[in-house]
């Protein structure tokens, strides 16, 4: 479709827009292909990713994403890699790296390779790869595949004010994507004019048609093609997220995405992005949220609204690591707990995970569950386990709870009272709980010296 005004550029004045766009960028695309080589793994080994923003905040909902990452790559001695995702710098928060890194490992879901240990396939923070993504931008300038868009934020809302009174689709497509097809000249002339741009995508998406896609946890889904002009650069040259994800995907040769279900929507784009791109596509999966009962009702679990959302507040409480995570495969697959039934010995890492067993609509999230589950954990262990776990917590989170175990050999006879047997008690679900149990035997002790 050629609009009113509108000129095809041939191939010599694409080149020589792309090197008016991108005079720094020198290297190209297949420079990284050769930079980036299949990883040396086992065949149909799987590589997946966890790629939060540097917010510093994990919450439950990214720790089960994290975790079925890490367990489906170990399935097959594949690789797990932590990505920050951080094109929107204004979420990012000082020290957000480490925060997220250090909300894993507390879980002990250690990535192979992350922006903190390194690995072969970094930079592992998105905002230090934007050459390569302008690289590639650079390429699908000179094909004809994107375009720089000059319209202002007023133009682009009063767009959007007449697709709602017109109540059609809202975005930069079709007839409103007025920059699509300018000449050189024309480009030239607002170049020198200083108009900022961006870079957007020239879509060659039809909405009357659709697109099906295999969802590894949903199944089959079908979208109607994606058609609008989607921002590749910002004006300030860096990448959006979508165009970010999916040529590092590509880079660091990831296998499968396994993201929140927030991303669905996104599906029909990012298919496309990787067959603009020439790239093949990874498998997606896409996990529903962790959900909660309230005053009869269903609603998400909000990091605003419950404390439980934060994987911090279980530090804070001393829930076992082990048991956070043996809930989360819980609700994450349902044969999971007849499995643990019947190796009540055996390491969680040893479950047969599978996303095809995960739950579509979501789980809900059960408190009185996972501390139960915390009960079990821990009367499983030692009296020496319980001692130190319960020290080491106390160390950070109560100072008058490290006074009282500083006399460990009468810590150690408490915690060895009905412990190792056949029916071990099970009265402590977090290291919180241990004050009390020490402050009850101390005044049982006292009384008994009256």
């Amino acid at each position: 479709i050629i609009y009113k005004g509108s000129v095809f550029m041939n191939k010599e004045e694409r080149l020589e827009l792309a090197e008016i766009l991108f005079p720094n960028i020198t290297k190209t695309r297949e420079y990284y292909e050769e930079m980036y080589p299949e990883r040396n793994l086992e065949e149909n080994a799987m590589v997946t990713r966890f790629g939060p923003s540097p917010t510093g905040f994990v919450h439950m909902g990214s720790l089960l994403v994290a975790f079925a990452n890490k367990m489906y790559s170990k399935e097959s001695n594949g690789t797990f890699f932590l990505r920050i995702e951080d094109t929107d710098q204004k979420r990012a928060v000082e020290n957000g790296v480490e925060g997220i890194y250090n909300d894993l490992k507390a879980f002990n879901i250690i990535p192979d390779e992350s922006p903190i240990v390194g690995g072969k396939y970094g930079p592992y923070i998105q905002s230090q790869r934007t050459e390569i993504y302008q690289t590639y931008v650079k390429d699908l300038i000179i094909k004809g595949l994107a375009y720089p868009c000059f319209m202002s934020e007023e133009e682009i809302a009063n767009i959007r004010e007449e697709q709602e009174l017109a109540k059609i689709k809202i975005g930069i497509y079709g007839m409103y994507a007025t920059d699509r097809d300018l000449s050189l000249e024309e480009i030239k002339e607002k170049l020198n004019n200083n108009c900022e741009y961006v870079i957007r995508l020239k879509s060659p998406g039809d909405s009357n048609k659709q697109v099906e896609i295999i969802d590894c946890i949903k199944g089959k889904l079908k979208f109607p093609e994606h058609d609008m002009d989607t921002v590749l650069l910002k004006k300030d040259g860096t990448p959006t997220y979508h165009l970010a994800h999916a040529i590092d995907d590509h880079l660091m040769h990831t296998t499968h995405v396994i993201r929140g279900d927030e991303w669905v929507s996104s599906l029909p784009l990012h298919i496309q992005l990787f067959e603009i791109l020439g790239f093949k596509a990874p498998k997606y999966a896409h996990i529903a949220p962790l959900t909660k009962k309230e005053n009869g009702n269903v609603r998400k679990l909000s990091k605003r609204k419950d404390p439980e959302a934060a994987v911090s507040y279980y530090k804070e409480e001393g829930v076992p690591a082990e048991a956070v995570k043996e809930y989360l495969l819980n609700i994450a697959n349902s044969s999971f707990e007849n499995w643990k039934k019947a190796n009540p010995d055996k390491k969680i890492e040893d479950f047969d995970f599978q996303l095809n067993k995960m739950s579509v609509s979501g789980a809900l999230f059960d408190m009185v569950k996972l501390l139960d589950i915390g009960k079990t954990v821990i009367s499983k262990m030692t009296a020496e386990e319980v001692y130190e776990k319960a020290y080491t917590w106390a160390k950070e989170y109560d100072s008058e709870l490290e006074e009282m175990l500083n006399d460990k050999e009468y810590s150690l006879k408490v915690f060895s009272i009905e412990r190792g047997n056949a029916k071990p008690r099970k009265d402590i679900s977090k290291w919180k709980e241990v004050k009390m149990q020490l402050f009850i035997c101390m005044m049982i002790k006292f009384r008994n010296l009256i």
